[in-house]
C-alpha cells in the first residue's frame, strides 16, 4: 500500500514539476501511435495497420519481456523487432526489467537503462533508444532530472492532447483501449488536438480481435488512423514528432 501511495505522490509531483519546457509550433497537429511492453500483435497487425495507412509506430520495450511468456498475448521476438526497426518504427525504452520508476534510485535507473540499450544493440547494432515510456504510466518526481538527461522525452499515460508548452519527461498519452474509449472519444481526442494544434499520442499494447483489458480490436485502432487521414493529421513516431516540433 506504501508503494501505491508513493506512486501517486510521485506522479502528480512529477506532472506539476515541468523538467524539460518546451513550447510547440503555432498550429501544426499530429498523431503518435505508441505501444507498451512486448505484444507480438503490436508488431503484426499493428504495425501493418498503421504502415497500410503511411505512418510508423513507437514500440517501448523492455528487454526482459522480449519473447518471455505472458498471461495476456504472445510475446514479441527478435526477428519481430528487427523488422520493426527496419521499416521505420521506433525502438523506444522501457526500462529493462519494467520496474515502476518510483522505486528506482539514481544508480538502478542508470543501471535499467544501460541494460535495455545494450539488449536492443545485441539485436541490431543501429538501434538507438531515445525516448522513453514510464512503466505503468508512473513517473518519477525524482528520476525525472536523470531521465531528461538520457533520453529525448519520457511519455506518461495522463490522458489529453499535448499543447501549447509542454514538459518532454511528462508526455500526455491517451488510450487506444477498448476497455476505456470508444470511437467517439477517439474523435473527441482527434477534434481536441484539430482544434489546438497540438500533438495527440496514444498508447496501448496489444492489437487483437479479442484483446486484453489492455489492448484494442483492429477495428479500434483503424478507425483512429481514418480520423487522422479525414483530418490530414500526419502519422508520425515519438521521434519525428520531437524533430518536428525542434527538439
Amino acid at each position: 500500500m506504501w508503494s501505491a501511495f508513493q506512486g501517486r505522490v510521485s506522479n502528480r509531483l512529477a506532472r506539476h514539476f515541468r523538467a524539460a519546457r518546451h513550447r510547440l509550433p503555432a498550429h501544426a497537429p499530429m498523431v503518435s501511435f505508441t505501444f507498451d511492453d512486448a505484444p507480438d500483435s503490436a508488431a503484426g497487425e499493428g504495425a501493418e495497420l498503421l504502415e497500410e495507412h503511411g505512418g510508423r509506430g513507437t514500440f517501448y520495450l523492455a528487454g526482459s519481456l522480449i519473447d518471455r511468456p505472458s498471461d495476456h498475448w504472445q510475446a514479441l521476438s527478435n526477428d519481430a523487432i528487427v523488422r520493426l526497426h527496419r521499416t521505420g518504427h521506433e525502438i523506444a525504452c522501457h526500462t529493462f526489467s519494467h520496474q515502476n520508476s518510483v522505486n528506482l534510485d539514481e544508480a538502478a535507473m542508470a543501471r535499467e537503462i544501460e541494460r535495455n540499450r545494450t539488449f536492443f544493440r545485441d539485436i541490431d547494432s543501429s538501434i538507438r533508444l531515445e525516448n522513453f515510456a514510464y512503466p505503468y504510466g508512473i513517473a518519477s518526481f525524482w528520476r525525472k532530472p536523470q531521465l531528461a538527461k538520457a533520453f529525448r522525452s519520457a511519455r506518461g499515460i495522463l490522458p489529453g492532447v499535448n499543447r501549447d508548452v509542454i514538459d518532454l519527461q511528462f508526455l500526455r498519452a491517451s488510450p487506444l483501449i477498448d476497455c476505456e474509449i470508444d470511437p467517439a472519444g477517439v474523435d473527441r481526442y482527434f477534434d481536441e488536438a484539430i482544434a489546438s494544434g497540438g500533438w495527440l499520442i496514444f498508447y496501448g499494447h496489444d492489437v487483437a480481435n479479442a484483446p486484453s483489458p489492455f489492448g484494442c480490436t483492429p477495428h479500434l485502432m483503424r478507425h483512429a488512423l481514418e480520423a487522422a487521414r479525414k483530418r490530414n493529421m500526419p502519422i508520425v513516431t515519438v521521434a519525428e514528432a520531437l524533430r518536428r516540433i525542434g527538439v
